[in-house]
């Protein structure tokens, strides 16, 4: 297990400020871009017109959320490169299939509106598996990446596991989306859909927790020593409550009207406390068990340049995302192109 140097200066303060740079990025990525690639995923079980609001409801926002992706990746080939080294060479063809995935998606998107109506069902289909191929290529990068990188079969399944954890989260994340976006018959059918996934998302989730210090002793060891559990404790317990309290709201008839944010909220509750928890698994290690942050980054000159320029960069992406989600708040419109 890696171990903490002096952090009695700056430099070595440098190491950790871009390690919490870069999950802030990803976790913003996992709840921006996972409602859209949720609401993609929807798709095939929406009728014509309900598909043209749903792609309305992720219109103003689905090309802006992968700047955080673009951002987190940034991050790792600029601040950690030689764990950069080690994590492409590992997840070189799973990530090759995240980046056909979100070019089907993006291609599909801006097609499907303007083809003859004959294509129309080409074009939903391949959202349909652009979206499914980034959110199952995510899932078994993060579950590479928690094994560090180990090889054998049970590290295989694991990554399997959270190849199909990642899809049903995010189909319930796109649901949540659409009821809080949408009214009428959609939103009736957004619950529905919601109701459907939240069982999946659930037992995917809870197989993933009780995995993750199965197949990595280094999890296990940080989660199950004591005081550490006592203090991980409120972790899994408020996100349970959450998840509980998510489901109880789908079946609330204040659902469809003044708290339709409810269900979305809850649902980005239980994924910080999951990022919470990731992080603190994975703490001090840019690559658990393998590479300590500090082993990974550049030197703290090149950390202090990029960290100049991240202090403009980062503001201006904070400051764009809350402006756009501003403007477009509240329900969605009629699909329109000019």
């Amino acid at each position: 297990m890696s171990t903490l140097p002096a952090l009695d200066t700056f430099d070595a303060w440098l190491p950790l400020i871009f390690m919490g740079l870069l999950g802030t990025s990803l976790l913003i990525y996992a709840l921006l871009d996972g409602f859209d690639l949720g609401v993609g995923m929807l798709l095939p079980r929406a009728t014509t017109a309900q598909r043209d609001q749903m792609i309305a409801s992720i219109g103003p926002f689905w090309d802006g959320n992968g700047t955080w992706l673009v951002l987190g990746m940034g991050l790792v080939v600029v601040a950690f490169p030689k764990a950069q080294g080690l994590i492409m060479q590992q997840l070189y063809l799973p990530a090759l299939a995240l980046l056909i995935g979100l070019v089907l998606r993006g291609v599909s998107f801006d097609f499907r509106i303007k083809a003859p109506a004959a294509q129309q069902p080409m074009w939903n289909g391949l959202l349909f598996a652009g979206s499914m191929l980034a959110s199952l290529a995510q899932g078994w990068m993060l579950g590479r990446y928690i094994t560090g990188f180990a090889e054998g079969s049970a590290y295989t399944a694991f990554a399997a596991l959270t190849a199909i954890t990642i899809p049903a989260t995010y189909v319930l994340l796109g649901a949540c989306w659409l009821v809080m976006k949408t009214e009428g018959e959609l939103q009736q059918d957004a619950i529905t859909w919601a109701k459907i996934a939240w069982p999946a998302a659930v037992v995917a989730v809870a197989l993933i927790s009780i995995a993750t210090p199965w197949v990595s002793p280094v999890v296990r060891e940080r989660w199950f020593s004591l005081p550490a559990t006592l203090a991980l404790l409120p972790v899994p317990l408020v996100a349970a409550g959450l998840l509980l309290g998510l489901r109880a709201s789908l079946n609330s008839s204040r659902t469809r009207g003044k708290l339709c944010w409810l269900p979305f909220g809850q649902l980005v509750g239980v994924f910080v406390l999951c990022a919470f928890g990731l992080g603190y698994s994975l703490f001090p290690d840019i690559v658990i068990g393998r590479m300590s942050a500090w082993q990974g980054a550049a030197s703290p000159d090149a950390l202090k340049v990029l960290l100049f320029g991240v202090s403009i960069t980062l503001p201006v992406i904070l400051i764009y995302t809350a402006y756009v989600y501003r403007v477009f708040w509240g329900k969605v419109r009629d699909l329109r192109y000019g």
